[in-house]
């Protein structure tokens, strides 16, 4: 219970100010525009780099990444159905993909993950995953999906390698499985660029509140709506029933991965939005709604699991 109520309370009063400064124009009109691009192509590639780079890549292989895997392709996987159906574009459908799954490990689940579960490195299987595997996959969707001529294939094959956090995601993988060390005169700058990468998010997510009415109204109603229940109620009761029904997992084990199902959409999924200037209402209210959202919904399965 402090865990998820110490997790909350952070991210609050950091978006809390970054609200307070879009109030009073502290940074200017495109103050918001700055701390995204920093995050985007700075402070999160510097971030996703040192964190892989040291990681233990041996997790990526557990049964608990295997759940955690197919919970938030069973949530992504029903947003995007509904889409196609209502006939929504590539680019609502993948934000929405991902408010629906992609689940707030770093700056909320590390500190829920040592209060309420104990250990920091359990949300590693979880971070690793959306790192390697999902962010390069949605970046490079909505790369593919902008407006404009149609890109030569050679260029389509290697859109990923020209994103900036799918090339640190790599190049993080390529140091940890080779075991090379990165000397501290090169690896201390880059962890001082990573630690900007949360506040900025969280500071440009709160400026973008400025001026905001109520979430979920308007003509994105539904898609935000859609998104933000399937991460609060259908991503952490796939983890359970995969979890328990499929791989056996019990006790402490199966409490980790419905905890780490049942985290809200992280805000970075924010910066994605405004960085492609698509589905940005979409992906600002959806995470509002689902980080309120998840916390009657960690307290839940705290007390049933726990």
């Amino acid at each position: 219970m402090q865990g998820v109520l110490t997790g909350f309370a952070v991210i609050a009063v950091v978006i809390g100010i970054g609200y307070v400064l879009g109030r009073r124009g502290h940074l200017g009109e495109d103050g918001r525009t700055v701390l995204t691009r920093l995050a985007f192509n700075v402070a999160t590639p510097a971030l996703l780099f040192t964190t892989l780079a040291r990681a233990d890549l041996s997790v990526v292989f557990s049964q608990r990444l295997l759940v955690t895997a197919a919970a938030t392709a069973a949530a992504a996987a029903v947003f995007v159905t509904v889409g196609l159906l209502r006939g929504w574009g590539a680019g609502q459908l993948t934000i929405g993909a991902l408010c629906s799954s992609y689940v707030n490990a770093g700056n909320l689940g590390i500190p829920i993950a040592v209060y309420v579960l104990g250990d920091a490195s359990l949300v590693a299987p979880v971070l690793l995953f959306q790192q390697i595997v999902v962010t390069p996959l949605a970046l490079t969707v909505l790369d593919l999906s902008r407006p404009g001529e149609p890109r030569p294939l050679l260029q389509r094959l290697t859109t990923p390698l020209r994103n900036p956090m799918a090339v640190a995601s790599l190049a993080g993988v390529v140091v940890s499985a080779t075991g090379w060390t990165v000397p501290a005169p090169a690896l201390e700058p880059l962890t001082l660029l990573g630690n900007m990468s949360v506040p900025a998010v969280l500071l440009a997510f709160g400026i973008s509140l400025r001026g905001s009415g109520l979430p979920a109204r308007g003509d994105n109603r539904p898609a935000i709506v859609l998104s933000a229940a399937l991460k609060t109620t259908l991503q952490p009761l796939a983890a359970w029933a995969i979890g328990a029904g499929v791989f056996g997992l019990h006790g402490a084990a199966l409490l980790d991965v419905v905890v780490t199902s049942a985290l809200p959409a992280a805000q970075n999924l924010y910066t994605y939005a405004s960085q492609y200037r698509v589905a940005e209402q979409l992906a600002r209210e959806s995470i509002l709604l689902s980080t309120i959202g998840s916390i009657p919904a960690l307290i839940t399965v705290a007390a049933l699991l726990g």
